[in-house]
């Protein structure tokens, strides 16, 4: 973080006290102190310059002039000008943050009346009496100046104002495919025609002036991890039931909240056991998986949803022979605790602006039951009751089914798929599809996301074969041959 620079500026010998005592004060505050770092001329070392280009020197490279005026005017040079004004001009030419204090004196030098009076056609002024008055409004003013610049948050994280970022860095491809999902799912009422800013207002994820949210930036931005680097979700798969090396599989996920989501999902659903039905009764065939779709998405959902986005960790989602992790940095909202997640509760998301739009998409079902979902999916399977662990991260745990003779055996390349009398095999790219596939996807963006080239051979290994097996279905019944159609699964 780089140091707001501080200059004091006044009549030495009128305001030494003053001076040296609020330079103190500024460096061992443990606020100001990590933002702030003072400067009196009378510290400066002897260098090979004229007091004056010192001092003007200094004036002009500081962020905040802060200015003690008093009873003298101090020091006139020939144009009878006092290194005061002169530094004040400086600061003023220069568009720095002024700050000035007006001691009440009985009466003042004539023209430091008439400097106060330029001052205060520019500036609101504060008046003091003692040291400890003029502490205490130093103190308010910079305390401000750091909540305006947002160096200190009032707002939680998602809430707040990104400094930097503008329309330019949303992706309007991403808009434009959460307005349709939550038109379908929740009945969003702006349409994509209305507008990137008209959306985003109404999201209360840009303010009037322009200024986009950091909510905006993690769910829209053609690159949300250039913003927030450990926004990234890194999934491993260990054979067995602890972390060591060698790691079988290891990726570490970039994107939207969304893609974080499906591509982190996609992970583990393509690396699980997985069986799937036969059309005796009926059409489609559905691939039952070793844990819960909806729990598995649930879990990882709130991982990204509602970790601490000030962390320098990630979310880390671990699969192991016996159970998978799901680790995020933060903890839960004050009042809530671990107990109660198995329990009916009230929602608190950590990050309310930033849930909200992942609730209009659909990808959280209902608001406050997540948890208590997850738990009843699990044990509906048959699954070992999920827990949730508090630490430095955040965990909730899913255990993988027991058998008598322990362990479930895990086939890691291929699960077989029985239709009708005949064997179809699916491998796990095409399983890594088929979840990928819970929203609509065109080609193009199914084989980008399991990692293989553009061809008419992948497409029909990894789409219309899934498509013969009834799968994967096109959406709106177009030609499954066309590259601009969608696919979903059935």
């Amino acid at each position: 973080m780089a140091e707001i620079r501080i200059f004091i500026s006044s009549v030495q010998a009128e305001f030494a006290s003053e001076r040296k005592q609020l330079c103190n004060y500024i460096r061992q505050d443990a606020l100001l102190g990590r933002f702030f770092i003072p400067f009196i001329f009378e510290e400066l070392p002897a260098i090979n310059t004229s007091a004056q280009e010192a001092y003007l020197t200094e004036a002009g490279q500081c962020d905040i002039y802060v200015g003690l005026f008093g009873e003298r005017y101090g020091y006139e040079d020939g144009a009878g000008v006092s290194p005061t004004e002169r530094e004040y001009d400086v600061a003023t030419q220069q568009h720095k943050h002024r700050l000035i204090y007006l001691k009440n004196v009985p009466s003042r030098h004539p023209k430091e009346e008439r400097f106060i009076h330029k001052v205060e056609q520019d500036v609101v002024r504060k008046s003091f009496d003692a040291y400890d008055d003029l502490r205490t409004a130093v103190y308010t003013s910079l305390v401000r100046y750091l909540e305006e610049k947002e160096y200190l948050r009032l707002l939680s994280f998602d809430a707040t104002f990104h400094r930097a970022a503008t329309l330019d860095d949303i992706d309007p491809s991403k808009v434009e495919l959460f307005v349709n999902l939550a038109r379908d799912r929740r009945n969003f009422p702006i349409p994509f025609s209305a507008g990137i800013p008209k959306i985003l207002t109404h999201l209360n994820l840009m303010a009037e002036d322009g200024r986009l949210t950091n909510s905006a930036l993690l769910l829209f931005a053609k690159d949300p991890q250039k913003f927030f680097i450990t926004s990234e979700v890194k999934c491993a798969q260990f054979y067995g039931t602890k972390v060591e090396k060698p790691i079988p599989f290891y990726q570490v996920f970039h994107g939207s909240i969304f893609e974080l989501v499906d591509q982190a999902v996609g992970f583990v659903m393509g690396h699980i056991n997985a069986k799937v039905g036969d059309r005796s009764k009926s059409a489609s065939v559905d691939v039952d998986y070793e844990f819960p779709v909806k729990a598995v998405t649930e879990a990882i959902v709130n991982a990204v949803t509602h970790r601490d986005y000030t962390s320098n960790a990630s979310v880390q989602v671990m699969l192991f022979r016996d159970r998978l992790e799901i680790l995020n940095p933060g903890t839960l909202p004050y009042g809530m605790t671990v107990p109660l997640l198995s329990q009916l509760h009230s929602s608190i998301p950590t990050n309310p602006v930033l849930a909200h739009p992942v609730y209009l998409a659909g990808y959280i079902e209902r608001m406050g039951t997540g948890t208590t979902d997850i738990i009843e999916q699990c044990e509906a399977k048959g699954l070992p009751t999920p827990t949730f662990r508090q630490n430095s991260f955040f965990q909730v745990t899913l255990y993988r089914k027991l058998q008598d003779n322990g362990l479930e055996q895990r086939n890691q390349e291929e699960v077989k798929l029985t239709e009708e009398t005949t064997a179809i095999e699916l491998n796990a790219k095409q399983r890594l599809v088929i979840v990928y596939c819970r929203l609509p996807r065109t080609s193009r963006q199914i084989l980008k996301h399991i990692g293989v080239s553009y061809h008419s051979t992948n497409i029909k290994k990894y789409i219309n074969d899934l498509i013969d097996a009834k799968l994967l279905k096109v959406v709106n019944g177009s030609s499954k041959n066309n590259r601009d159609v969608m696919y979903v699964k059935c």
